[in-house]
């Protein structure tokens, strides 16, 4: 591949996924040659293409005593390029069941989000070899489908920025390559060396020998793993028309997914899970959640503990409890003009239409959580009586209602998000709040 080659595949990539390149590119630099030749191919597009801002944020692990060094480095090449720089501190504490490169990736990406330009698209160095060692490790794991198609040249953080790697097309060869033409320095990770490290071993000894003995391997992957992402295209299309069936205000209606075919089943179960943000279960963990949801009493108690929280039946749905769910706090004098952003990644948006009249000058709009002895008369229901008793009689789940949001006029209960609203403030033209989840 010429050099100017990489240059046309980075700038295709960038044009082809990036939504909106006016709002700027925020590199992720830690001086490895990769990260090296990305910000100076952004930088290189930059200045063709006036008004585009850049910056580049080093996040530092403290798992290296050169992190220090390779932090001042890239300050000084960002200086060189007269480009923003900033850099990050996390700590990688060790964690049963998780591995140590899971953990300072998902600290890595946390400190990029949070330091990245607003509205700017995060920009990863990860190329072709880098590509071809993840599908050899998900095969060494057993994945299946989703996992062999490897890294996607774009995808979301859970804070709705898009993460694009505009050289998976582009080998290692090339990049560096690249790097002695236009003699960019960089730094070596003393790690990178060491094969103790399933990847490092994929790299430094399995690739070498298979590049030797089969021309065109590299690119022969890539194929392979794009006709992957393909047909995981197509199984999600099928994904969403069986989720539309079977899902219920965020819960998956076992009746519906009684109706499915064992495998649509499991796979509606992954894609559920998968709107949850959640890491995909095992083989066995699936099967649990299948065998005791369809096949179970309909008092049975089903929960099914995983990483980050738990699979729960109640009432005929399953139901995502997250682990260690922080207390909700009450929001005073809110406005119901823009979203009113909650702190468990949902949020609240007020529609018109059938719900309660708009408020008054003189009343001021609070939402709380868990007064579940608040007393209300709901719209069509007999009596008064406390919020706990119309959710009990709504079957919402106990762990559900002390985060069901109630909204307020100055000390009156108006309505209760997604369930019911007071009678005595009920209007065919007034609104209604909709909880909506800021990560989608």
């Amino acid at each position: 591949m010429e050099r100017t080659s990489v240059y046309k595949q980075f700038v295709a990539m960038l044009e082809l996924h990036c939504r909106s390149i006016q709002s700027g590119f925020t590199v992720a630099l830690s001086g490895g040659v990769d990260s090296v030749v990305l910000l100076h191919l952004c930088h290189t597009y930059a200045n063709q293409h006036e008004g585009v801002p850049i910056k580049a944020v080093y996040v530092n692990h403290g798992l290296s005593e050169n992190a220090m060094r390779w932090q001042d480095f890239c300050e000084q090449l960002c200086k060189s390029l007269s480009v923003e720089f900033s850099a990050a501190t996390v700590e990688v504490l060790p964690k049963r069941r998780v591995s140590l490169e899971a953990q300072a990736r998902d600290a890595r990406y946390l400190a990029l989000d949070e330091l990245a330009l607003p509205g700017s698209a995060l920009l990863l160095g990860q190329h072709a070899d880098d590509q071809v060692e993840t599908f050899l490790i998900r095969l060494k794991r057993g994945s299946g489908l989703q996992g062999l198609g490897a890294m996607k040249a774009v995808t979301q953080l859970q804070s709705g920025r898009n993460c694009l790697r505009p050289l998976l097309g582009v080998g290692r060869q090339d990049i560096e390559a690249f790097a002695k033409t236009f003699t960019l320095q960089h730094i070596e990770d003393e790690s990178n060396q060491s094969d103790i490290f399933d990847r490092n071993f994929l790299r430094n000894q399995v690739l070498p020998l298979l590049k030797a003995r089969f021309k065109g391997f590299v690119p022969s992957v890539l194929r392979s793993i794009e006709l992957l992402q393909a047909q995981q295209a197509l199984v999600d299309e099928l994904s969403e028309q069986d989720l539309a069936v079977c899902i219920d205000n965020r819960c998956l209606v076992v009746e519906h997914l009684n109706k499915l075919s064992p495998l649509r089943q499991s796979n509606a179960v992954r894609a559920w899970l998968a709107i949850q943000h959640v890491d995909m279960p095992s083989k066995k963990q699936l099967e649990q959640i299948l065998q005791q949801s369809l096949y179970a009493r309909p008092d049975a108690q089903v929960n099914i503990q995983l990483a980050k929280g738990s699979v729960k039946l109640y009432r005929g749905k399953l139901y995502w409890v997250a682990k260690d769910q922080a207390p909700l706090q009450a929001i005073s004098d809110i406005s119901i003009s823009e979203p009113l952003s909650l702190t468990d990644s949902r949020q609240l948006i007020v529609c018109k239409g059938k719900g309660v009249r708009f408020p008054l000058p003189s009343e001021t709009v609070t939402v709380k959580f868990g007064d579940l002895t608040e007393r209300v008369k709901p719209l069509g229901k007999p009596g008064h009586n406390t919020v706990k008793h119309w959710l009990k009689d709504l079957k919402v789940p106990t762990w559900e209602r002390e985060r069901v949001p109630l909204i307020f006029y100055n000390e009156t209960l108006v309505a209760v998000v997604g369930y019911f609203v007071n009678e005595s403030y009920a209007s065919e033209q007034g609104i209604y709040w909709k909880e909506v989840d800021a990560r989608a």
